[in-house]
């Protein structure tokens, strides 16, 4: 299973240091207990509002984690391509924005 490729990815890797992963994580440690949140406030039969206006906030928790990854991979995997001279990156940066803007 370890050899199996993910369907969705591109077969790339980014070796983040500690201090990007840990808060990276932590950020979706957050959105996941939002999530069982939500997941508790449907058994315990909340009312629908309710409901509504916590996935608007696991939605903004989510954006808010893209936003920052978007901001590291700028930052460091797409520089460090243009100044290697490898402008392929980006196409993949347009790319990448194009999806995120639907």
């Amino acid at each position: 299973m370890a050899d199996e490729k993910c369907p969705h990815c591109s077969g790339k890797h980014k070796e983040r240091d500690e201090r990007e992963k840990k808060e990276l994580m932590n950020r979706l440690k957050r959105i996941e207990g939002q999530v069982r949140g939500l997941e508790g406030m449907l058994e315990n039969d909340a009312y629908c509002t309710d409901i509504i206006m916590q996935v608007t906030a696991v939605t903004s928790a989510l954006n808010s984690f893209n936003k920052v990854l978007l901001g590291n991979h700028i930052k460091t995997c797409v520089a460090d391509n243009i100044r290697a001279g490898n402008d392929d990156v980006i196409d993949e940066l347009t790319q990448t924005l194009q999806k995120l803007m639907k």
